[in-house]
């Protein structure tokens, strides 16, 4: 027997529905790349998305079709969003940090047929254009005063563009698996697999991450999405802050640490989500400024490890909770997130601390474990090191036109590629992935554990640690340190800091200084890029 209850799709031009009729003026601040600081309502956004749905059907643009957006965070890329998924066609974020052969190779892979592109980005798709046979025209997100001269074809100024529609269209209804997103992963190993999001998985992932013990929005918050939406619908904020209501202030290019600080006084922002990377030009920016933060009431960080250190300065220097969270692009992304439970919040200060430097629980909606080589479950005793494994309903089975082969486990989990421990309570810690765990004399070393450490050391901006080759350990562990502005940690200093704080067998056998530490393009720490620089390198102890 089937219940009673309405077939009410789960479609993602719903959220924005709600949003103009709940929550109509609240407000969408962005500032452009002009310049200026735009202002503009849900109930507006909804309206602009109308016309934006009607000028795509019109330019040809149908249910699974793929339309590319080259852009940084802005109300005209938030609207561009809920036009594409509002025709069922698939918006397809694509991330201006990669190579400019991988950027042509996804395009071409994902065969998008319009490219909408910020300002900042025009030089580079004219560069790519020869090569993005599928692609039929270009819209711009500027108005005609601002459109540069530009051979790219069929180009034009979104807000021309837009103006060609009147807006009396109808959103297509449709199936609600049907894809919405996709977004392909960084690629720091062959070429990059495109993840392709339904609408159904979207707003599911979005209710669960931005829950009470998540990356928590409501109604009454101000949140500040500097995670870029081209990093996996910017983890939800896209679609969950019309969702709950929240206003949103987008931060264009500039996310330097006077830049974000400037929107989070002037906005009077309570949430913000950013990448660790971020968060220390912010708090570097504050110290030397001798500045505080008014509203500002948390802060998620993701991406990657954030330092202990960082989560120090945000809660015992500036009254602002952290809440560290982890996940992929093959989640949607948000697959953890370091709420306090009950069984733990008694703990001492230190304690939390410590807790808190862990990537969290899973929410309702991903199940989570570790196994050993042989896919056998390990326990949660937070010691225990294993493959990390999930499943869910935001949880990619495959990948975009099959690349990569059967990516699910005799049981349907997900390998995440990440080595983890979760302890009783149920919070999960990243120590490595697989790929870059020290395997030193049959044993397991957190290069990240030793990472985020080195962080805490007066003189070190920056830290990373990579395996090196050693005669008798198989793999020893080299730390490489990026100085702060104006100071040289000596070897010994830095060894001598992390003495007591981790296993002595884990002790670095040597420390390089580098001007500059390789990124991937999401931010991550390129440690394949680490290893070759130091391919030649001979250890001290070797």
């Amino acid at each position: 027997m089937l219940g009673l209850m309405q077939d009410w799709p789960l479609l993602l031009h719903k959220i924005i529905d709600f949003a103009a009729v709940q929550h109509g003026g609240q407000e969408v601040v962005s500032r452009t790349i002009e310049g200026p600081i735009h202002r503009e309502t849900y109930r507006e956004v909804r309206a602009r998305a109308l016309k934006g749905a009607q000028r795509l059907a019109r330019d040809g643009i149908k249910l699974g079709d793929r339309v590319a957006t080259l852009a940084w965070n802005s109300h005209r890329h938030l609207e561009s969003w809920y036009s594409i998924v509002g025709i069922g066609a698939i918006y397809h974020t694509v991330n201006p940090r990669l190579f400019p052969d991988q950027i042509a190779w996804i395009v071409n892979h994902a065969e998008d047929r319009i490219v909408m592109v910020d300002l900042t980005f025009v030089p580079l798709v004219e560069a790519l254009a020869d090569k993005l046979p599928t692609v039929e025209r270009y819209i711009v997100f500027t108005d005609a005063a601002h459109m540069p001269q530009t051979k790219l074809k069929n180009a034009v100024p979104y807000e021309e563009w837009l103006a060609e529609a009147d807006g009396d269209f109808r959103w297509v209804e449709f199936d609600e698996r049907t894809a919405a997103g996709l977004c392909y992963t960084s690629g720091t190993t062959g070429n990059p697999k495109g993840v392709l999001y339904s609408h159904r998985s979207n707003v599911l992932h979005s209710m669960a991450a931005t829950g009470g013990d998540g990356l928590q929005v409501l109604a009454n918050d101000t949140v500040l999405p500097v995670v870029p939406m081209f990093h996996a619908n910017s983890w939800s904020l896209a679609f969950s802050c019309p969702m709950k209501g929240a206003k949103m202030v987008m931060p264009g290019a500039k996310l330097d640490g006077a830049s974000v600080y400037e929107l989070l006084e002037s906005e009077k922002v309570t949430f913000t989500a950013a990448v660790p990377t971020v968060w220390l030009m912010l708090l570097d920016y504050l110290r030397k400024n001798n500045l505080k933060l008014s509203t500002l009431k948390m802060v998620g960080i993701g991406g990657s490890a954030c330092p202990p250190a960082i989560i120090r300065a945000f809660e015992e220097d500036y009254g602002v909770e952290v809440r560290h969270a982890w996940g992929m692009t093959e989640m949607s992304p948000v697959g953890s997130t370091g709420a306090m439970k009950p069984a733990v919040a008694h703990l001492p200060r230190e304690q939390i601390l410590a807790l808190k430097a862990k990537q969290g629980w899973a929410p309702f909606g991903v199940e989570m474990k570790i196994t050993d080589d042989q896919n056998r479950d390990l326990p949660w005793d937070g010691v225990t090191f294993g493959h990390l494994k999930v499943a869910g309903f935001a949880v990619a089975k495959s990948y975009f036109k099959g690349e990569g082969g059967e990516i699910l486990d005799e049981n349907g989990f997900f390998d995440t590629g990440d080595v983890a421990t979760i302890d009783p309570n149920g919070y999960m810690q990243i120590t490595d992935r697989a790929k870059d765990v020290i395997k030193s004399g049959g044993e397991w070393i957190s290069s990240i554990d030793i990472e985020n450490i080195a962080v805490g050391h007066p003189d070190v901006a920056e830290a990373a640690v990579i395996g090196v080759r050693h005669p008798k350990w198989d793999e020893r562990p080299l730390l490489i340190v990026v100085p702060k502005e104006g100071k040289s940690p000596q070897r010994d200093s830095v060894l001598d800091f992390l003495n007591g704080k981790i296993a002595k067998w884990w002790m670095p056998d040597d420390v390089q200084l580098v001007k500059e530490i390789p990124h991937t393009a999401t931010g991550k720490i390129n440690k394949m890029k680490l290893r070759e620089t130091f391919a030649s390198y001979r250890l001290p102890t070797a």
